[in-house]
């Protein structure tokens, strides 16, 4: 079997040059957070200008939670070809219905309980979401994500039939003991970052950022 490479998102940008390290370092797509309380949130005026940057094929990714139609479209209007994120309690018909509207592929986040005891299932979960292009998934913390937290990988089921984003609380330390042990969980797998690879909230670290990419690279070239 050939393993795919493991496609890098990261998340939370809020400045130009750091837009421009993740592209440097081999990123392939750039996360803008919508959601006005997270400490990471920009204007949509500000993703479309940080957006600007993006070279070709290398992709904008818009993250709401439970945003109205309006600013949705807004927010696509605004930055073309970008993806959209939903991060929050949107139901499968509402994800699907804005990516209709926007013509746009859009990811769901399944917010995976950092206890053990609480009991989550992502097969259901994937299925009841077949419009998704992809499943993010993220540790279940306040705040709808950027915490920092990592959720017990070996919870999850070894096969799932939908496309696999693997988030929350990833660092260049760890990231490549998460690709090798979910790399073939899905249909393909990629992994989002965010506060792994900051110096502060917002705040990107260019050492950081060429790590974690240089982490995921070697666990693609490394056997599980």
């Amino acid at each position: 079997m050939t393993l795919q490479r493991t496609r890098i998102k990261m998340c939370g940008f809020t400045r130009e040059a750091d837009v421009d390290a993740a592209v440097q370092a081999g990123a392939d797509a750039i996360g803008f957070v919508l959601y006005p309380p997270s400490p990471r949130s920009v204007s949509i005026e500000r993703a479309a200008e940080l957006a600007t940057r993006l070279p070709a094929f290398v992709t904008p990714v818009l993250l709401f939670v439970n945003e109205t139609p309006k600013r949705i479209q807004a927010a696509c209007a605004a930055v073309p070809g970008a993806w959209l994120q939903f991060h929050g309690d949107e139901t499968p018909e509402f994800c699907t219905a804005m990516g209709l509207a926007a013509g746009r592929p859009h990811l769901k986040a399944a917010r995976i309980p950092l206890s053990e005891a609480a009991h989550f299932d992502l097969l259901e979960f994937a299925e009841n979401h077949p419009t998704a292009h992809a499943i993010l998934l993220d540790a279940h913390v306040d705040g709808f994500g950027g915490g920092g937290k990592t959720f017990n990988w070996s919870l999850l089921p070894p096969s799932v039939k939908a496309h696999l984003v693997l988030s929350g609380g990833l660092t260049p330390a760890n990231v490549g003991d998460g690709v090798r042990a979910l790399r073939t969980s899905g249909l393909s797998l990629a992994v989002d970052v965010s506060s792994g690879i900051e110096s502060g909230k917002g705040l990107k670290d260019a050492h950081k950022i060429e790590q974690f990419v240089a982490a995921v690279q070697a666990a693609d070239n490394t056997p599980s």
